[in-house]
């Protein structure tokens, strides 16, 4: 059994390591994705991200189809009870307007609950933050979500540091359910949106962390090395710049700690993202069971404090 961890100070205990869902729908099909989620929820896996927006961006697409290939396995699997869903609202306009306004909150998470087939979200995340609404409009909005029991917890994606803490204590001094998990860009190659003053807030509040690009989008693999490596994939592109910077040096540090420990570079990656400070759980997407039981591997690999240091050193 997969050791849980409390998720912030909310209610939700979540295993160490969540299944993105941007690919379901996208890069991995209907059968794929159903595949994909039974071998995470078989290997103790406990929570499943998604967003309305997924995948949107694909021709032919109009946002939705992640939550509605979950929400047929739901059905078809019987595991809702079983499973924890997040899902987002403020990148996909439609009913009720655009990014944070009340109205389109509203319509997101009935579309979102429709699509999904279940009665509740787990946890609702404000998908970036929306400066055009007020921040007390927007927790107002969110608050009677969670007071109609549609919501049962609500996090935060995307936001910097100052806005994140006034949305917090605004929501406070107003009695309102607050943020209290964040998801943001995060990983050995990517430090600077969450290091500093954002990470810092999150430990000192009992904010739980859930990082989205765990591997920045499979650089941290190993898969990406060479110029010649970047046509593998629709995401090659990024890779180049990445193979640019420091990523070298991080692969290099990867591989020394891979060889030691035994464990693919994906683990250790996602190991060091676990052993952070504030992270709860980093997410992590897959194509297929193998890479999911690959993945899952990442949850009983503990660094040495020497191990965790020295991908800290090639990744500064």
């Amino acid at each position: 059994m997969t050791d849980l961890r409390r998720l912030g100070a909310s209610d939700l205990k979540i295993a160490p390591l969540v299944l993105g869902g941007n690919v379901f729908g996208w890069t991995a099909d209907r059968a794929a994705s159903f595949a994909v989620l039974d071998a995470f929820v078989a290997g103790g896996g406990t929570m499943i991200d998604t967003a309305d927006v997924y995948s949107a961006w694909v021709d032919g697409h109009r946002g939705g189809e992640s939550e509605t290939i979950i929400g047929e396995w739901l059905r078809a699997s019987g595991q809702r009870d079983r499973v924890l869903i997040a899902t987002k609202v403020g990148m996909q306009p439609g009913e009720g307007g655009e990014g944070l306004a009340p109205a389109r909150i509203a319509a997101a998470c009935e579309a979102s609950l429709r699509r999904l087939g279940t009665d509740r979200i787990d946890l609702y995340f404000a998908h970036r933050d929306d400066e055009a609404q007020p921040q007390e409009a927007v927790a107002e909005a969110f608050a009677r979500l969670v007071e109609a029991g549609k919501v049962r917890v609500l996090g935060a994606s995307n936001f910097h540091a100052a806005r994140l803490k006034s949305a917090v204590e605004g929501a406070r001094a107003a009695g309102l359910p607050h943020y209290q998990v964040l998801q943001p860009e995060y990983n050995l190659v990517s430090r600077h949106k969450f290091e500093g003053e954002l990470q810092d807030y999150c430990v000192t509040e009992n904010i739980g962390v859930v990082p989205y690009y765990g591997l920045a989008s499979g650089f941290l693999t190993g898969k990406y090395r060479t110029r010649d490596d970047l046509s593998q994939s629709v995401r090659g592109a990024k890779m180049g710049e990445l193979l640019e910077g420091k990523g070298a040096a991080v692969l290099a540090g990867l591989d020394s700690v891979a060889e030691e420990t035994g464990a693919t570079l994906a683990q250790v990656a996602l190991a060091w993202l676990i052993a952070q400070p504030g992270v709860t759980a980093p997410i992590a997407s897959a194509t297929s069971a193998r890479q999911v039981e690959e993945l899952l591997g990442a949850i009983s690999l503990t660094l040495s404090p020497d191990q965790l240091e020295r991908l800290t050193d090639a990744g500064a």
